[in-house]
């Protein structure tokens, strides 16, 4: 701290409030603690009776928050991403877009662990709404040394750590197993489930065909609809039973098995594979059908934007995969899946 005549503040940072009062009209904080004073204000603090100043002191190794928000906002800030003016050391950040939120949580960490820097995010791999709030960052003190904000963009390399990826897969084809559901002895409630489920993501159900457990008919189902749409989704014959073939089936259609099973109750029996054109086919449980948030409500996003997902990814689903089993079904705001 270092005190200063008024006339040569300009560029300085104050290092608390100035009230000012106008007997009548005003009293209040006129200039806030690390305000930057700019030539205009001279007059103003004058008239305030403040001939000196204590200010910062300021040097090429400093700078101020405002500063300092600036290079963080820059680090965050990926594609699809709007921001808010800096104010005291802050900045906000939102979704433009409907889309996958996706946030480079290593290099996240490495940068909230230097020293009086924060950057805090919603969970990442979630679906986001346009205008959604999702992350905030902040410099701690008013003045920062500048060799920490060098290292938060030495970590964070010449990639934005977040953004927001648009919804690429548009079209679905559904195949419905079981032969209860094809010989007509009960009503096919799956499939308008799903429909709606697909309608969040602007995807649109463009094939549909009913098929009994035959393993053989699943594949050549599948066979039908492949090249023609974006995903496939197999209903039913999920489980470990004698007459449930359908992930035999989809392993026969040729697709590439990354997992059947996931840590995550409900929805432990699902199933994801890829073709070789890069076309997701999904084995969906039961649960699907009448659960509000499975394991299809946590990976549909990320396949959505187009993001391949691996055996890790279903791993990693774990931790956060118990469904509390709420009275009321609160997903995305809950425990499950976060």
């Amino acid at each position: 701290m270092k005190l200063i005549k008024t006339i040569d503040a300009v560029g300085h940072v104050l290092c608390h409030d100035m009230t000012q009062i106008i007997p009548g009209e005003y009293k209040g904080a006129r200039f806030r603690k690390g305000h930057i004073v700019t030539e205009e204000d001279i007059p103003v603090l004058l008239s305030m009776g403040k001939e000196n100043l204590y200010i910062y002191e300021m040097d090429e190794n400093k700078l101020h928050e405002n500063d300092a928000a600036e290079i963080l906002c820059k680090i965050c800030k990926g594609q699809n991403i709007s921001r808010s003016d800096v104010k005291e050391g802050k900045t906000e950040l939102k979704a433009e877009i409907d889309g996958l939120f996706t946030v480079n949580r290593d290099k996240l960490n490495a940068i909230n662990s230097v020293d009086e820097l924060m950057i805090a995010t919603r969970k990442g791999d979630t679906a986001v709404h346009k205008g959604d709030k999702l992350a905030g960052t902040r410099v701690i003190p008013l003045v920062i040394d500048k060799a920490k904000l060098d290292e938060a963009e030495r970590i964070a390399g010449d990639t934005p750590i977040m953004s927001v990826l648009p919804y690429r897969l548009k079209t679905a084809g559904i195949i419905t197993t079981g032969s209860e559901v094809f010989h007509g002895r009960i009503e096919d409630r799956f499939t308008p489930v799903l429909i709606e489920k697909l309608k969040a993501y602007g995807i649109d159900v463009t094939s549909h065909i009913l098929c009994d457990d035959d393993a053989e008919n699943i594949k050549e189902a599948i066979k039908l609809v492949r090249g023609n749409v974006d995903m496939i989704l197999c209903t039913g014959g999920m489980s470990v039973d004698p007459d449930d073939n359908t992930p035999g089936a989809i392993k026969l259609s040729g697709a590439d098995i990354v997992t059947y099973g996931a840590p995550v109750l409900p929805g432990a029996m699902f199933l994801l594979g890829y073709y070789e054109d890069g076309t997701p086919v999904m084995g969906l449980p039961g649960c699907v059908m009448y659960a509000k948030a499975t394991i299809f409500e946590l990976v549909l996003p990320r396949i959505a934007a187009g993001v391949r997902l691996s055996k890790a990814d279903f791993v990693a689903y774990g931790e956060g995969g118990l469904c509390l089993g709420c009275t009321e079904c609160t997903y995305p705001h809950c425990a499950f899946g976060k």
